[in-house]
């Protein structure tokens, strides 16, 4: 948020970039805070979805409560408040844009939209009212699938936060892939990539079949029977094939797509969240605007050729869950389960940025990036990795003999934070830290670590339970 806001004063525009589960709303919220929160600003958030939307609003509202906020949607259309949240599709026609007001600042949630004509619209529009608007971009994915770069509207990138950080401090749940063949990664690995991805249609008729559905049913049963689970399809026919096949084998399991109004979207949604559903089926609806922080399993049938994608899908599942809300939830983890060949492809989560963009390398075959062969069962896997995501072989890390005495101690982790911990019984079960309004410890308790912290003169509460 400060390298964010330092950056905006500076330049007069920047982008944030932030993975799934890393609270780009809160941060954006706080950066509008901070930069408009004088009486006579006049802010703008906006986004493509009307849940996108809804949420910034409510909790740009928890964050800032003594500012007043507004709607310009389908349905409404009002400027009243100190900070708009605005619906792109709606905004960029001419009669909106006609009554759009000065703003002093312009938030652009999922930014790499940025480059779009209606988003070019309304800050083109934006901008000759005011040659002095703050143009800030918040995304988890800034590199575009059609290589088109952001710095026509960016200059600078404020800060980037990667999933990497986000697991080793403890705001995101680190994942468990597991790369499964069902006899189609040969075809898969020989499907045409476009501009855009992978043509899903050549991909349907490959994984689309009875056979294959079931498999893809009892590899899940057999890791993650007990999981919400979130799964992604490549067409609607093969998503309707998907979900038949999980009911057929006697699980709860619904469909959401883009052919679906809102309100059905939403009802199928709200079965997932209340229990009546354990696995959700979606194409191309659920990879970004949408979280359930339970969900702990993600099932990936498609393909994708790009990494920002990949990585929207997984952080799905990503998200820790907060016991207040979600009480007598425990995860520690989520499975990723891939039955096409993404995570052989990309190798990582970690993702680069480039701001000036790239021609998309239409040539490059799926494993232009640096990949080895396992000595165990000849699979081909990225060359970092330290396990076989196929077979499960441990490759021997380089420098591992100099390393023979080391052993890795959980107080090791806590000794990275900046705050010092201790140790309150020597006995590695329960450690504490403070500050001079706040306190949080770890405890560990009927096989678990809970998380308690307290705020000066507001009492105390649990924040987190699960691994340390």
């Amino acid at each position: 948020v400060d390298r964010c806001s330092a950056a905006l004063t500076k330049h007069g525009n920047t982008l944030g970039i932030a993975p799934t589960g890393a609270g780009k709303t809160i941060m954006l919220s706080a950066v509008v805070g901070q930069l408009a929160g004088h009486p006579d600003a006049k802010a703008c958030v906006l986004a493509h979805r009307d849940e996108l939307t809804s949420q910034n609003r409510t909790k740009f509202e928890r964050v800032n409560p003594g500012l007043t906020t507004s709607v310009v949607d389908a349905g409404e259309k009002s400027w009243a408040g100190h900070t708009t949240f605005a619906m792109v599709q709606t905004l960029s026609r001419d009669s909106n844009l006609a009554s759009l007001p000065t703003l002093d600042l312009l938030v652009v949630d999922e930014a790499h939209h940025a480059m779009a004509a209606g988003y070019r619209r309304v800050i083109e529009r934006a901008q000759s009212l005011n040659p002095r608007l703050q143009l800030f971009g918040v995304t988890a994915t800034p590199n575009r699938g059609d290589g088109k770069g952001l710095r026509p509207i960016f200059s600078n990138i404020g800060d980037q936060i990667q999933v990497s950080e986000l697991i080793a401090s403890g705001h995101l749940v680190p994942p468990r892939p597991f790369v499964i063949d069902v006899g189609t990664q040969g075809e898969l690995r020989q499907v045409k990539r476009g501009m855009d991805d992978f043509d899903m249609a050549a991909v349907e008729k490959i994984m689309n079949k009875s056979p294959i559905n079931a498999a893809v049913v009892r590899e899940w049963q057999s890791r993650a029977a007990d999981r919400k689970t979130v799964v992604f399809c490549s067409t609607l026919s093969h998503a309707q094939s998907v979900t038949r096949a999980f009911c057929e084998a006697g699980v709860n399991a619904a469909m959401v797509h883009g052919e679906l109004s809102e309100a059905e979207r939403r009802a199928t949604l709200d079965r997932y969240e209340n229990g009546d559903v354990q696995v959700i089926v979606n194409v191309a609806v659920l990879t970004e605007g949408w979280d359930y922080p339970p969900t702990s399993c993600v099932v990936l049938l498609r393909p994708s050729s790009h990494k920002s994608t990949m990585i929207q899908m997984i952080g799905r599942g990503l998200r820790t869950v907060d016991p207040r809300e979600y009480p007598g939830v425990i995860k520690t983890d989520c499975i990723v389960l891939d039955f096409g060949t993404s995570l052989l492809m990309h190798g990582s989560l970690k993702e680069g940025v480039d701001l000036d963009g790239q021609k998309p390398n239409l040539e490059a075959g799926p494993h232009a990036a640096p990949h080895k062969e396992c000595p165990n069962c000849g699979g081909e896997v990225p060359a970092a990795a330290l396990e076989c995501l196929l077979c499960g072989h441990q490759f021997e890390a380089p420098g591992t003999e100099e390393l023979a005495d080391f052993v890795m101690s959980e107080v090791d982790l806590l000794n990275r934070s900046n705050f010092l911990w201790c140790d309150i019984f020597r006995n590695e079960e329960a450690y504490m830290a403070g500050g001079f309004q706040a306190w949080a410890g770890v405890f560990w308790k009927d096989g678990r670590w809970v998380a308690v912290g307290g705020i000066s003169k507001a009492g105390h509460q649990v924040l987190a339970v699960g691994e340390r």
